[in-house]
């Protein structure tokens, strides 16, 4: 259904508790040595983002599913494309139920449950505000998406197009010939315009992770707060010409890459694939300004 958890890697984590606490104002919902567990205010799950001392980059993702009887389904269909999983334990992941879990062709690993405790939202589900009255910083309603480096495009659209159901909605390619290269997938599961998507690089690197604002005017508002908090921006405010949305990219104190995502549109299960050639790769990036540091494409964790 979509993405529900992410687990990250810092290298120090009381320098990531300001960034992710007071700056993205996500809440701190459990503490473990070494560990601090994440929601966002409008997400009613237990966590959203681990994060986990030594290191940087993806640990594993976690995607929920719909039924129960999914993840037997899942797991036939996992296997039956080649991948090995193993059962995951309820409790194995705090607060998370029995799942399996895979590393997917691209090499990093993933998670699938579907139960999962609720701990409310900010505003509650009853009569509630339109918004907490007192958020932190940028005030992220919600993690939405993350995109992975791969070595073998097809193979990584492949898997979750066969394997779970998911479908492309935009793809960048070399060019529009019979035999073009798959340069990157950008795929969804429900109605976003990608839950997962994939560029060229080094299997089990992250490009990065964002959470979906409400419009244009959070965005701005979230750039104003990542100059006040002299966070490293990567590029933006801009627009996306690939999947139509706003955006501002920046790393956390390890080195990690962030989004703040908003707008975009909806897909459906009969949307039809829009295509990106290689040439037009800064406008896809970035449609006004046009220009992106060689850093987008090269850095990742």
């Amino acid at each position: 259904m979509r993405l529900g958890y992410l687990h990250a890697r810092v290298t120090d984590l009381a320098d990531a508790r300001r960034h992710y606490v007071d700056t993205l104002g996500m809440q701190v919902v459990m503490e473990e040595p070494n560990r601090l567990f994440l929601k966002a205010w409008d997400e009613w799950d237990h966590h959203s983002v681990v994060l986990e001392e030594g290191g940087v980059g993806l640990d594993k993702i976690g995607y929920k599913v719909a039924r129960e009887d999914d993840l037997a389904d899942f797991e036939k269909r996992i296997q039956a494309f080649g991948c090995t999983t193993e059962r995951m334990s309820k409790g194995e992941n705090p607060a998370v139920g029995d799942g399996i879990r895979v590393t997917i062709p691209s090499g990093h690993t993933m998670e699938l449950y579907h139960e999962i405790e609720f701990t409310d939202t900010a505003v509650g589900l009853i009569n509630p505000a339109l918004f907490p009255r007192h958020l932190v910083g940028i005030g992220v309603p919600r993690l939405d998406h993350c995109l992975l480096k791969a070595e073998d495009i097809p193979l990584s659209e492949r898997f979750f197009s066969e394997a779970l159901d998911f479908k492309p909605a935009e793809r960048l390619v070399s060019d529009l010939s019979d035999d073009a290269e798959l340069l990157g997938t950008w795929m969804f599961c429900q109605h976003k315009t990608h839950d997962i998507a994939f560029v060229a690089g080094e299997d089990g690197k992250l490009h990065h992770w964002a959470y979906k604002l409400e419009d244009w005017n959070a965005i701005k508002h979230a750039g104003a707060i990542l100059s006040m908090d002299d966070v490293s921006v990567g590029f933006g405010p801009d627009v996306h010409g690939l999947s139509r949305g706003d955006t501002i990219y920046f790393f956390d104190p390890s080195g990690n890459r962030n989004e703040v995502f908003a707008g975009g549109y909806e897909t459906y299960p009969d949307f039809p694939t829009i295509t990106w050639t290689a040439d037009k790769t800064n406008p896809a990036v970035s449609y006004i300004g046009r220009e992106v540091a060689d850093n987008h494409f090269t850095v990742d964790t």
